[in-house]
Parts: C-alpha cells; structure tokens; sequence
C-alpha cells in the first residue's frame, strides 16, 4: 500500500485554512498514486484547542470540516484527527478521534484510548477514553489505528510513589489481537529538547515488542507556548528507522509499505540547534498566527537581549525588527556599543533614548514620601519600568509586539522587574537557562560574529546600580542552572540536590526564591516551551503555599 504522511501546520480554530491543506494534500497524493494519506492528531481543529472544545459551534464547524474533506477521497482514503460527540448517556461530552474517509464519506472513527493528563496535557478535562478495539480493512490490508499517547502505555510514574506505570491499558495488546499489516499513529507530540530520542526509543520499543511496522505522522508548527517539531517516522517491524520527515518544516513523504526502499534520514543536530529552531519557529507561528508583524525590545548590550534580537530577525526579518537602545547613569559605554553593533550588524532599526532625565524626575517626585529611607531596590526597578514605558509606547504606537529577553534561570528566581523588563507580549528566553543562552550565542556566531563577543564574555550584570554583578545576589549560573534544573524538571528535594555538592542553605536559599516567586511568573508573558518542564500551564503550582 503507498502510503503518504502529511506533516503540516495547523492553526487552532482555522477550520477553513486547516482543511484547505488538508484537501490540497489529499488532491496531490492521488495524483501520485497514493492509496492512504495520514495526517496529524486533531489536525482539522489544530492542537490544543483547550476549553474552545466546550463549545457547541466548535465542535459543529469541526464535524462539517471533517464532511467536506471526506467528499475530496474519491478514490484515495484517509485518516484526520477531529472531536467527536460522545452518544453515551454517560462520561465526557466528546471523543478525541481519527476518521477514516474513503468513498467520499466517513467509513469507521477511532478514539483516543489514553489520555495524557500531566504537565501541558489536559485531555481527560474534555474527552472520553476509548474502550473498544477495531482495525481498518483497506485494499487488502489490516491497518491498526493510534493516537500520540496510545502508543505510550508503558508511560513512567515516579517509582517513590510506589507505582511503576501511568496507566492500566495498552491500546497495542488489545489491537495486536487483530494481527494489523501495520499500525499508524496520528499525533501532536509538542517538542522538548531531549524529547525526540525519547520519543523515538517509544516507537522503536512498540514496533520490536509487536513485530509490526509503525507509521508515526506528527505535526508541525507552533501554538502559543507549545511547538511541534514534526519528525515523523516509519519504523520497520524490526524497529528500525527507515524513513524520517524533516524537523521544524511542514514536509510529505510518500512510502509503498510492500517496498520500503532504501533509508531516508534527516541529519542530527545537538540540543542547542534544536532548541534555536524550536524558538525562531515559536516566534514567528505566533506573529504569523496572530497576525502580527513586527517586533520590538530593549537592547542592552547583554547576552540574553542579544539573543532574542537574532532569533526575532530570522523569524521576522531584519526590516520587521526594531529595538531601543536606553542607558542610565549606570550602564557602561561598551554596553551601549555592543548594542549598536549587533543592531547594525543584523541591519535593524535602532535608537538611542537616555532614561536617565525620566529616572531622575521619578525620583524627584518619590523623594517626599520616601523621606529618611535609603535608596534600594526600589530605585533600580524605577529603572527597569522607566524602560518598560518606552518600549511599550513603541509597541503601542507602531503596533510592535514587544519581546521579552528574560532567561529561565532569571525567571525562577525572580531576578526581573514586573511592569518593566518582564513585560512582553512572548517570553522567548523564558524557558532557556543561563549557560544555555551562552551556548546559543556561540552558535549563532559560529559563521562569523554577530553578537559582538564582549556580551558574550562579560560578567552578566542589569546595570541598576555602580559595578553591578548579577553573582551580587545570585550564585554563579553554571551551579544556579543545575540547582533549578534538579529542582524543576527533577523535583528534587533540598537534601537530594545539596547531596550533588552545593551547600545545603545556599540551596534552600535559592529553591526560596523559587517558591517566593511564583506571584510574577503568573503575571509573566507566555513562554515558547523548549524543555520538559516550563514555566506556564504544564508547571501549576500555588501562588500562596508555605512549602
């Protein structure tokens, strides 16, 4: 059977652009001959679409779109991912399911057996699980139907808990008892830097364990804070990666399940790459989604503004990006030109507004009710707001979206301003630490030099107050990153990380920070997800707690 994977980028709601794409793919694959098209998980609605699923209209314009699609398989079939009302008089309103569509009708649907409920997911909050078992029978071929997490049964838990597997159903035991040809699998399985060998060693494990070949059809394209790296894969009844789509591009590949050819792989690239393409393709789905079309943002002559200059303009374009140069009494001269050079080595608007004429005119008016109070953090957060102002007044008369620089090192701890440097319309660093930002730049110059290398290598400082060092009040960022990293994405305990050889109160006194900060983190921007646990809707945790 020749088989297509469809890899395309959906958008949440756009019933009419989604399935244009869909069709147009469809069109294209009979023309090559093409017995079965598969697209991604809830490819007609795009993914998540959250709490729009409790509403009647929705789910109507997605049971319409899946009709209209089903009349362009004439002579083709295929198998998209769309809500479906739940008929039983008990349990949730819908199913999350695949349609297969031949003869220019719905022929069979299939639902989601496991329902991931953790982290960024949240299916069980709107759909039913499936509980019955059946396969395709196509030209001849017995084809087993799967839905992302369907095929991630074996799903860990933390074994301190006392309790090895998530869940208590493996869809693949119950459809390997109808002997399929081949299973596919629709999904939307959003990236994380060290997602893909993760997710890869899942299909590898299911196609050796059954004995039968997997075609794994991901989407492409980003969603607000989640991006999907597409990937998709066939996997050879020996569990072997024979055929792989790219990553970060929507792209089609067509394969004859009776002869599979010759290897087809993408080239591998480090975790930083991975993590540079995930946000240029954050950044501009989210312009692109929204409609919006130019970026602007404080450029300080520091590493992380400098990065998320780089990153808007290769999503953007250099003529759609401009900044705001805004020293104070405080910043150093080669801050200031460090910012000129990158700005005039990426080819974008810049200019120059001193603050300090704003700062001091604060200042002077506060001076009466702060009578007999010694000057503080109080006044370098004047600061950081008076720059806030200016860059939102950018924003607000040239409809700039502005962009927030903040790290997820700065970000944990609390280390920004609100209604200043946290502002933003999109956190693009916001789930990058530190070191990582570091590397970032390195990449980003390793073709020559774009960020000037006096950002790169100077001690990182925010210029509030005289010869100011972030190490003032932080560790340094090297140990600060993995004392975060084995709090946040571990949940270490205290013990457990001071166990790894940091002293126990500088620890304690860090996870503090975490903990304290919660309130500005529920006030921040939201932030492109690169890791397996970001700061946003999959990390919900207290604003008042005494943990």
């Amino acid at each position: 059977m020749k088989v297509a994977f469809a890899q395309l980028n959906y958008t949440i709601g756009d019933f009419e652009g989604n399935s244009e794409k869909i069709i147009t793919q469809i069109l294209k694959s009979k023309e090559q001959g093409v017995d079965l098209v598969l697209f991604s998980e809830l490819s007609v609605t795009g993914y998540y679409p959250h709490d729009l699923l409790e509403k009647k209209e929705f789910i109507q314009k997605a049971e319409d779109a899946v009709a209209v699609i089903a009349k362009s398989c004439e002579g083709i079939a295929a198998l998209v991912g769309a809500p479906r009302i739940n008929e039983n008089e008990r349990g949730k309103k819908l199913f999350n399911s695949a349609f297969f569509l031949a003869d220019g009708k719905i022929q069979s649907v299939h639902n989601k057996t496991l329902l991931p409920t953790y982290d960024i997911f949240d299916e069980y909050r709107h759909f039913e699980p499936n509980r019955a078992f059946e396969v395709v029978e196509y030209k001849g071929e017995k084809i087993a139907v799967t839905i992302c997490e369907d095929l991630w049964d074996e799903q860990p838990t933390a074994n301190e808990f006392g309790k090895d597997k998530l869940y208590e159903v493996s869809p693949m035991e119950e459809l390997v008892k109808l002997h399929p040809d081949f299973v596919v699998n629709l999904s939307a399985s959003p990236f994380s830097y060290n997602q893909e060998g993760w997710r890869k060693n899942v299909l590898i494990s299911k196609a050796k364990k059954y004995k039968v070949p997997i075609l794994y059809c991901n989407q492409v394209g980003a969603q607000t804070e989640l991006v999907f790296d597409g990937g998709s894969v066939y996997i050879d009844k020996n569990g072997e990666i024979v055929k792989e789509l790219k990553y970060f591009e929507e792209d089609t590949l067509v394969v004859d399940t009776k002869n599979i050819g010759t290897k087809e792989l993408q080239k591998k690239a480090d975790y930083i790459e991975k993590i540079h393409d995930a946000l240029v393709l954050g950044i501009r789905d989210y312009f692109g989604k929204m409609g919006f079309k130019q970026a602007t943002l404080g450029l300080s002559g520091g590493i992380d503004s400098a990065v998320t200059v780089v990153l808007a303009v290769r999503a953007l374009g250099a003529e759609n990006v401009r900044v705001l140069l805004m020293p104070s009494k405080y910043s150093s001269d080669h801050s200031v030109e460090d910012a000129r050079v990158l700005a005039e080595n990426l080819g974008i608007q810049y200019d120059i507004v001193n603050i300090q004429s704003a700062v001091d005119e604060f200042e002077k008016t506060l001076a009466p009710l702060f009578k007999g109070t010694s000057p503080g953090v109080t006044e370098e957060n004047i600061q950081a707001r008076a720059r806030g102002i200016y860059v939102m007044a950018i924003s607000n008369k040239f409809g700039h979206i502005l962009l927030n620089t903040t790290n997820k090192s700065e970000c944990a701890v609390g280390y920004g301003t609100l209604y200043g440097d946290m502002n933003g319309g999109m956190a693009v660093l916001g789930d990058v630490y530190k070191m990582d930002v570091f590397k970032l730049s390195r990449f980003m110059n390793k073709d020559g030099e774009i960020i000037p290398e006096n950002s790169i290598v100077k001690p990182p400082s925010a210029e509030l107050r005289p010869d100011q060092k972030d190490t003032d009040s932080l560790p340094d960022y090297k140990d600060l990153d993995e004392m975060l990293f084995n709090y946040i994405e571990l949940n270490k305990s205290p013990k457990e990380i001071a166990a790894l050889g940091f002293e126990e109160e500088v620890v304690r006194r860090v996870i503090r920070m975490v903990n304290m900060n919660e309130y500005k983190r529920f006030q921040a921007a939201p932030i492109i997800r690169v890791s397996s646990k970001a700061f946003g809707f999959g990390r919900k945790m207290p604003l008042v707690a005494r943990y």
